[in-house]
């Protein structure tokens, strides 16, 4: 069997000091393909180099985190536009809207989504969506651009059933992590009925890591708990959620 974890953050701490073991345990477990979504130009270097060091298993996305949107947002997305000039990246990612902490950045969050999913457009790339306290915003943001024929991932998804048909109906995929593992999330629920052709597997690792492992280190070899778990919600043999996921992420991603 073969996976790709759709979203991950190898370059973050804790991962980064045991990177060569993390990576390893996903080999190991049928996980080849890590894609690593950016945060902002703080974390550039580290993910560039991860890359460089691992490009068999290791793609980077480019983009602007919403939640490293302040002040300075025209700096930053300067920094995305330059990178996005010098080379090829896998996607646009991760970019959104994030109102959990506060809504004092909400003008320049909407400003660096829209004009991060304009280049995606530009430069023909899917794009990986960040959306917390903000579904519906971000859906709306999403709906002119994807009539356009920009299409990617809604990371993390954690919405409603009513959510999932929404983002499907305008050619999105939904990013399945962790979450899909907790009892009271509803997320089992809300994908039940979603075609698998709308599905792939992701972590965010170091973060929300799957039961058992809740409240630990996340890191990719921790996704198959996430695929059984699928498997286990549409009554499908686990090969067949590797079969299918991958096919689905390799589709978007264009590998």
């Amino acid at each position: 069997m073969r996976f790709i974890d759709t979203h991950a953050h190898l370059y973050s701490d804790p991962i980064k000091d045991n990177l060569a073991g993390v990576l390893k345990n996903a080999l190991d477990n049928g996980i080849d393909t890590i894609i690593m979504p950016a945060i902002d130009s703080h974390t550039l270097e580290a993910m560039l180099a991860v890359e460089s060091a691992h490009p068999k298993n290791c793609m980077a996305m480019m983009g602007l985190h919403p939640c490293s949107v302040k002040e300075n947002v025209e700096e930053e997305l300067a920094v995305v536009e330059q990178q996005l000039q010098k080379r090829k990246f896998i996607a646009i990612g991760e970019i959104g809207l994030d109102f959990y902490w506060d809504k004092t950045f909400t003008a320049q969050q909407q400003l660096a989504f829209t004009t991060q999913m304009q280049w995606a457009l530009d430069y023909q790339l899917p794009i990986a969506i960040h959306t917390r306290n903000a579904m519906g915003e971000t859906i709306e943001a999403v709906k002119h651009f994807a009539k356009k024929g920009l299409r990617g991932i809604f990371h993390c998804f954690s919405g409603s059933k009513e959510s999932a048909e929404q983002i499907i109906s305008m050619g999105f995929h939904l990013g399945l992590g962790g979450v899909l593992t907790y009892k009271n999330a509803g997320v089992a629920e809300a994908i039940k009925d979603i075609p698998m052709e709308w599905l792939v597997l992701e972590t965010d690792a170091p973060y929300l890591a799957p039961v058992p492992f809740r409240g630990k280190t996340n890191e990719p070899s921790y996704m198959i708990q996430v695929a059984m778990k699928l498997a286990e919600i549409k009554n499908i043999p686990l090969h067949e959620v590797a079969e299918m996921t991958t096919k689905n992420a390799e589709g978007v991603f264009g590998i």
